[in-house]
């Protein structure tokens, strides 16, 4: 049975793409984040990270190798879940490193500590 998200099968599709491989892009966006590096070096490793969970598809369970649909659908699932770490990572760096100015505001954010002025905004 083919469907949109998957080829084979659902189990394989969580245990493979969402288990399995979220794992891996919430380590790769961590790492991008903890290291300091440009978000765009994030979606090149995502990239090479789908294609090898595309590989994986097919060398275990006879998926389709060269389809661009399931290539995205993984490309898309994974770049949210390496974004989430990497935001996460951030989101801790900024608020322990610079703790006199910024403060949590979620998991996934930030926001000036009170009295404090943000020199980039605008006057």
């Amino acid at each position: 049975m083919m469907g949109i998200l998957y080829a084979s099968s659902l189990p394989v599709f969580v245990i493979l793409v969402l288990i399995l491989g979220g794992g891996a892009a919430w380590a790769t966006g961590r790492a991008v984040a903890v290291t300091w590096r440009p978000i765009a070096v994030l979606f090149w490793f995502i990239f090479l990270l789908s294609v090898g969970i595309r590989f994986l598809s097919f060398a275990l369970f006879g998926e389709p190798l060269l389809s661009i649909q399931y290539l995205l659908v993984d490309y898309v699932i994974l770049g949210v879940i390496s974004f989430l770490g990497w935001r996460y990572a951030r989101t801790g760096q900024m608020t322990t490193q610079y703790v006199w100015l910024y403060e949590k505001s979620s998991p996934f954010s930030w926001r000036l500590r009170p009295g404090q002025k943000d020199r980039y905004a605008e006057n």
